[in-house]
């Protein structure tokens, strides 16, 4: 299957090296290849036109515009932000080819809980052994790649299963938050009617996830909810640097960049918090 666009707001590094996603991983010709709910893709770009090929489940256009978020207009987002001050129009110029991909809530929610005081080389390993062991194979291009295991595959995963696959602490919080939605103690199809607040308090139940993983599940999954900032080291330290200008950044507290975030950027702080991270943590 194939499936071309023309875009200039769809730049590969910016989309998957951003920090959103961990199932992505660049060829050597600079297109990237990954693996999502049960498709396995390879996007390229060429000057403005965007190449989609793969096996998809359904018709590839309608999934690819989903998950990129095609129908959304960045550039009018890009102008919006831009207008706000000279340092978000310099890191939004930086990071231009950015979208916050729709991703699966269920994977979202296992990758960031993975991703609590880890780098990203190792989560990309956990989570790449977790589907190996767990999830479907496909084959293409004569490689094998695996669907992320759903929480019925992971039923009568052990917390010692979890444990051999390199999880650390986190082998108890994947256990225990399995168990939790498959006992719909938190009921996942829920979460998208309600308000941001409430769904944040839902997801807070979960075993593993804290307030910056929280915030990272509702703005990086089908939830998409733009009206949140999910803070780490980078955000305290870009937020610091550029507004706040406290000698000792770890002496800023994450209520004192909240209540900057809720003035200066309003409900779209959370697009604003993905430009401002990346453009950061990549000229650090």
């Amino acid at each position: 299957m194939e499936y071309e666009i023309e875009s200039d707001t769809f730049e590969l590094a910016d989309i998957f090296e951003c920090g959103q996603c961990f199932r992505w991983n660049k060829e050597e010709n600079g297109s990237y290849t990954g693996v999502f709910h049960n498709n396995v893709l390879n996007v390229e770009k060429k000057g403005n036109k965007i190449i989609f090929k793969g096996i998809c489940e359904g018709n590839i256009e309608k999934i690819c515009t989903d998950y990129f978020d095609l129908d959304r207009d960045y550039t009018k987002i890009k102008e919006e932000l831009s207008k706000i001050d000279d340092n978000l129009k310099r890191s939004v110029e930086y990071g231009k080819g950015i979208r916050i991909l729709n991703q699966d809530l269920w994977e979202t929610i296992i990758s960031f809980i993975i991703s609590a005081n880890n780098n990203i080389p190792r989560i990309k390993g956990i989570i790449e052994r977790l589907s190996k062991a767990y999830g479907k194979k496909i084959v293409y291009n004569n490689k094998e790649y695996y669907t992320f295991p759903t929480p019925e595959e992971l039923r009568n995963v052990t917390v010692a299963d979890f444990r051999k696959l390199g999880l650390g602490f986190r082998d108890i919080r994947l256990y225990e938050t399995t168990h939790m939605i498959l006992d719909k103690e938190v009921d996942l199809q829920k979460l998208d009617k309600l308000p941001t607040k409430l769904a944040r308090e839902e997801l807070l139940r979960l075993s593993g996830v804290g307030p910056k993983v929280a915030d990272c599940i509702l703005l990086f999954s089908t939830l998409k909810r733009f009206d949140v900032f999910p803070i780490d080291v980078w955000v305290r330290r870009v937020m610091n640097e550029l507004y706040i200008k406290n000698e000792d950044e770890n002496k800023v507290t994450k209520k004192e960049i909240q209540k900057l975030a809720d003035e200066k950027f309003g409900d779209i702080q959370g697009l604003a918090q993905q430009y401002l991270f990346y453009w950061k943590r990549e000229t650090a």
